[in-house]
């Protein structure tokens, strides 16, 4: 049984030049879940703070719909977050659904190289396979790849952030018939800090999160939005105007009891294993 963390605190800063008006989308707070949650989502328009529409999504996911006019628009968001929410629920949809390919997981294109590759594997073992494979056949490199890119460019390019090697897993699950999605996450601990993409994979009846880029421990990780891949998942999309990104700073940090702190310092996250992400 995972430990369960007594306090994480996140927050995110972005810093737009909105140069028409727009609509925008921000999937930067924190899911819902059944751990105690306190939080604060400012947008302040130059002229003045802005009025923000919060819109359920799957999974807990929360977005916020801002109308905003032309000008400079900082976005801050805050939240503390104690103890744990319970395992993910189960969605029969969900295991149709998170099997079929989509825009930037190519799993129909990924089959004969899956289905080679992982030969004989299935549940936990396939699972842990595929991402020892991605861990050590793609290199995390910043700027390596495009926002538009897919996991088979990710395993063309052997390169990528993230989000690349959230879409690969995601993939290759998908090509050997194991329902698989993306999802967004804080992550404390996690270096270079910034928003982070893990998978997910269905596996022995539960969904547990998958992280080939072993950058972060998956233990103290906050769900943002979760998704068939990052279109259902980006921190910020718009809509009838045009923007630019001027600055984004993303924190995350945890605070364990006296316990776990020194369990937690002997314990190194291989991101091999089942883990479910609460």
């Amino acid at each position: 049984m995972d430990p369960p963390a007594v306090l994480r605190t996140v927050s995110c800063h972005l810093s737009l030049d909105v140069r028409s008006p727009l609509e925008l989308y921000l999937a930067v707070a924190v899911a819902d879940g059944s751990y105690d949650r306190t939080e604060q989502l400012v947008v302040r328009h130059e002229d003045g703070p802005l009025d923000v529409l919060e819109i359920k999504s799957g999974h807990g996911g929360r977005s916020h719909r801002v109308h905003v006019p032309a000008g400079r628009v900082v976005v801050d968001y805050h939240a503390t977050v104690s103890g744990r929410s319970g395992p993910p629920p189960v969605d029969d949809l969900d295991l149709v659904e998170y099997r079929r390919p989509s825009r930037y997981v190519q799993s129909d294109r990924l089959l004969a190289f899956a289905r080679d590759q992982f030969r004989g594997l299935a549940g936990a073992e396939l699972a842990d396979a595929v991402v020892g494979w991605v861990a050590s056949h793609v290199r995390y490199v910043p700027g390596a790849s495009q926002p538009t890119d897919g996991a088979t460019e990710t395993l063309l390019a052997r390169r990528g952030v993230c989000r690349d090697f959230a879409h690969l897993v995601v993939a290759l699950l998908r090509a050997c018939d194991t329902p698989a999605r993306l999802a967004s996450v804080y992550a404390p601990r996690l270096r270079p800090m910034d928003f982070h993409a893990v998978a997910e994979a269905y596996v022995d009846g539960a969904w547990h999160v998958l992280d080939a880029t072993r950058l972060a421990p998956r233990d103290t990780m906050l769900r943002i939005a979760t998704g068939r891949d990052a279109t259902d998942t980006a921190f910020l999309s718009y809509y009838g105007g045009d923007l630019s990104l001027r600055a984004m700073t993303v924190t995350a940090s945890v605070t364990p009891s006296s316990d776990e702190a020194g369990a937690a310092q002997a314990t190194s996250d291989d991101g091999t294993g089942l883990r479910t992400l609460r």
